[in-house]
Protein backbone atom coordinates (compact mmCIF):
# COMPACT_ATOMS: atom_id res chain seq x y z
CA UNK A 1 0.00 0.00 0.00
CA UNK A 2 1.47 3.67 -0.81
CA UNK A 3 -0.20 6.62 1.19
CA UNK A 4 0.86 10.31 1.22
CA UNK A 5 2.24 12.24 3.39
CA UNK A 6 2.00 15.92 3.29
CA UNK A 7 5.15 18.55 4.79
CA UNK A 8 4.79 21.55 6.02
CA UNK A 9 7.33 24.35 5.89
CA UNK A 10 6.04 26.27 8.93
CA UNK A 11 3.80 24.94 11.93
CA UNK A 12 0.35 26.50 12.66
CA UNK A 13 -2.67 27.56 11.85
CA UNK A 14 -1.56 28.94 8.64
CA UNK A 15 -2.36 24.94 7.84
CA UNK A 16 -5.63 24.50 8.92
CA UNK A 17 -7.43 24.68 5.46
CA UNK A 18 -4.65 22.19 4.29
CA UNK A 19 -5.02 20.14 6.86
CA UNK A 20 -8.70 19.79 7.02
CA UNK A 21 -8.53 18.94 2.75
CA UNK A 22 -6.49 16.50 3.50
CA UNK A 23 -8.33 14.36 6.60
CA UNK A 24 -11.40 14.63 4.97
CA UNK A 25 -10.24 13.03 1.38
CA UNK A 26 -8.23 10.13 3.57
CA UNK A 27 -11.14 9.63 5.43
CA UNK A 28 -13.14 8.82 2.42
CA UNK A 29 -10.26 6.79 1.25
CA UNK A 30 -10.34 4.68 3.70
CA UNK A 31 -13.90 4.67 4.84
CA UNK A 32 -13.27 6.37 7.95
CA UNK A 33 -16.26 7.82 9.31
CA UNK A 34 -14.47 9.67 13.18
CA UNK A 35 -12.77 12.67 13.27
CA UNK A 36 -11.10 13.29 16.63
CA UNK A 37 -9.84 16.84 17.09
CA UNK A 38 -8.10 18.60 19.24
CA UNK A 39 -9.99 22.71 19.83
CA UNK A 40 -9.14 25.72 22.87
CA UNK A 41 -10.89 28.35 21.93
CA UNK A 42 -13.23 26.10 19.60
CA UNK A 43 -11.90 28.14 16.00
CA UNK A 44 -10.69 25.23 14.57
CA UNK A 45 -13.61 23.01 15.59
CA UNK A 46 -16.06 25.35 13.82
CA UNK A 47 -13.91 24.98 10.68
CA UNK A 48 -13.97 21.83 10.92
CA UNK A 49 -17.42 21.17 11.03
CA UNK A 50 -17.99 22.60 7.66
CA UNK A 51 -15.63 20.47 6.36
CA UNK A 52 -16.26 16.81 7.71
CA UNK A 53 -20.14 16.97 6.91
CA UNK A 54 -21.69 13.57 7.12
CA UNK A 55 -18.58 12.34 9.39
CA UNK A 56 -18.65 12.37 13.03
CA UNK A 57 -16.62 14.92 14.91
CA UNK A 58 -15.80 14.92 18.06
CA UNK A 59 -14.03 18.04 19.48
CA UNK A 60 -11.60 17.70 22.01
CA UNK A 61 -10.98 20.85 24.43
CA UNK A 62 -8.75 21.34 27.98
CA UNK A 63 -10.52 20.91 30.83
CA UNK A 64 -11.57 23.79 32.38
CA UNK A 65 -8.52 25.52 35.18
CA UNK A 66 -5.76 24.65 32.42
CA UNK A 67 -4.92 27.94 32.32
CA UNK A 68 -6.46 30.11 34.87
CA UNK A 69 -8.84 27.82 37.65
CA UNK A 70 -12.28 28.73 36.87
CA UNK A 71 -11.51 29.30 33.55
CA UNK A 72 -13.11 27.74 30.78
CA UNK A 73 -11.20 28.75 27.28
CA UNK A 74 -13.92 27.18 24.45
CA UNK A 75 -15.57 29.80 23.97
CA UNK A 76 -19.82 29.46 24.04
CA UNK A 77 -20.51 31.28 21.17
CA UNK A 78 -18.53 28.04 19.27
CA UNK A 79 -19.84 25.65 21.56
CA UNK A 80 -22.78 26.53 20.40
CA UNK A 81 -21.81 26.63 16.75
CA UNK A 82 -20.25 23.49 16.77
CA UNK A 83 -23.09 21.36 18.63
CA UNK A 84 -25.55 22.90 16.52
CA UNK A 85 -24.19 21.24 13.42
CA UNK A 86 -23.94 17.93 15.14
CA UNK A 87 -20.41 18.15 16.50
CA UNK A 88 -19.67 16.42 20.28
CA UNK A 89 -17.18 18.14 22.35
CA UNK A 90 -15.12 16.28 25.07
CA UNK A 91 -13.63 18.54 28.20
CA UNK A 92 -11.83 16.52 30.25
CA UNK A 93 -8.31 16.47 31.73
CA UNK A 94 -5.54 15.20 29.68
CA UNK A 95 -4.52 11.94 29.49
CA UNK A 96 -0.88 12.51 29.78
CA UNK A 97 -0.77 15.51 31.86
CA UNK A 98 -3.38 15.61 34.40
CA UNK A 99 -1.75 13.82 37.65
CA UNK A 100 1.70 14.15 36.24
CA UNK A 101 1.80 18.12 35.84
CA UNK A 102 0.51 17.76 39.68
CA UNK A 103 3.25 15.41 40.72
CA UNK A 104 5.82 17.91 38.85
CA UNK A 105 4.64 21.07 40.72
CA UNK A 106 4.69 19.52 44.02
CA UNK A 107 7.84 17.51 43.68
CA UNK A 108 9.73 19.13 41.10
CA UNK A 109 10.12 15.84 39.12
CA UNK A 110 9.28 13.97 36.27
CA UNK A 111 6.48 11.45 36.21
CA UNK A 112 5.56 8.96 33.30
CA UNK A 113 2.60 11.07 31.68
CA UNK A 114 5.64 13.62 31.05
CA UNK A 115 8.02 10.92 29.85
CA UNK A 116 5.61 9.78 27.38
CA UNK A 117 4.07 13.34 25.94
CA UNK A 118 8.02 14.23 25.85
CA UNK A 119 8.73 11.36 23.55
CA UNK A 120 5.89 12.08 21.97
CA UNK A 121 7.29 15.88 20.83
CA UNK A 122 10.53 14.61 19.28
CA UNK A 123 7.45 14.08 16.10
CA UNK A 124 5.87 17.32 16.84
CA UNK A 125 3.40 18.83 19.01
CA UNK A 126 0.71 17.77 16.93
CA UNK A 127 1.66 14.21 16.86
CA UNK A 128 1.75 13.97 20.59
CA UNK A 129 -1.71 15.79 20.92
CA UNK A 130 -3.36 13.89 18.47
CA UNK A 131 -2.51 10.82 20.22
CA UNK A 132 -3.48 12.27 23.59
CA UNK A 133 -6.90 13.45 22.36
CA UNK A 134 -7.41 9.72 20.94
CA UNK A 135 -7.00 8.38 23.95
CA UNK A 136 -8.83 10.67 26.25
CA UNK A 137 -11.95 10.27 23.32
CA UNK A 138 -11.65 6.30 24.17
CA UNK A 139 -11.84 6.90 27.87
CA UNK A 140 -14.71 8.93 27.29
CA UNK A 141 -16.47 6.17 25.23
CA UNK A 142 -16.86 8.76 22.09
CA UNK A 143 -14.52 6.55 19.51
CA UNK A 144 -14.23 2.56 19.50
CA UNK A 145 -10.93 0.71 20.25
CA UNK A 146 -11.66 -1.65 17.05
CA UNK A 147 -11.68 1.60 14.39
CA UNK A 148 -9.59 3.38 13.39
CA UNK A 149 -10.01 7.42 13.71
CA UNK A 150 -8.36 10.29 11.78
CA UNK A 151 -6.91 12.56 14.57
CA UNK A 152 -6.14 16.22 13.87
CA UNK A 153 -4.47 18.73 16.11
CA UNK A 154 -1.80 21.41 15.80
CA UNK A 155 0.95 23.74 17.21
CA UNK A 156 -0.13 26.41 19.14
CA UNK A 157 -3.23 27.55 17.34
CA UNK A 158 -5.39 25.89 14.63
CA UNK A 159 -4.40 22.50 12.59
CA UNK A 160 -1.05 21.38 11.46
CA UNK A 161 -1.19 17.65 11.50
CA UNK A 162 -3.53 14.60 11.24
CA UNK A 163 -2.57 11.08 11.44
CA UNK A 164 -4.78 7.67 11.07
CA UNK A 165 -4.62 5.30 14.53
CA UNK A 166 -6.12 2.85 16.05
CA UNK A 167 -7.29 4.44 19.28
CA UNK A 168 -6.62 2.92 23.02
CA UNK A 169 -8.02 3.04 26.30
CA UNK A 170 -5.35 5.39 28.68
CA UNK A 171 -4.69 2.43 30.11
CA UNK A 172 -3.68 0.52 26.74
CA UNK A 173 -1.54 3.16 25.67
CA UNK A 174 1.29 0.56 24.72
CA UNK A 175 -1.23 -0.35 22.32
CA UNK A 176 -2.33 2.42 20.42
CA UNK A 177 -1.29 2.33 16.84
CA UNK A 178 -0.84 4.93 14.49
CA UNK A 179 -0.99 3.76 10.82
CA UNK A 180 -0.32 6.77 8.76
CA UNK A 181 1.16 10.08 9.26
CA UNK A 182 -1.17 11.79 6.56
CA UNK A 183 0.21 15.72 7.22
CA UNK A 184 2.60 17.40 9.63
CA UNK A 185 5.07 20.38 10.21
CA UNK A 186 8.90 19.49 8.55
CA UNK A 187 10.91 20.81 11.17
Amino acid sequence: MESKTVYFENPGSENTEAVLRIARQRAEELGIKNIVLASTRGDTAVRAMDAFQGLRVIVVSHATGFRQPNIQEFTEENRQMVESKGGTILTTTHAFRGVSRALRNKFNTAAIGDIIANTLYIFGQGVKVACEIALMAADAGLVRTDEDVISIAGTSRGADTAIVLRPVNSHNFFDLKIKEILCKPHF
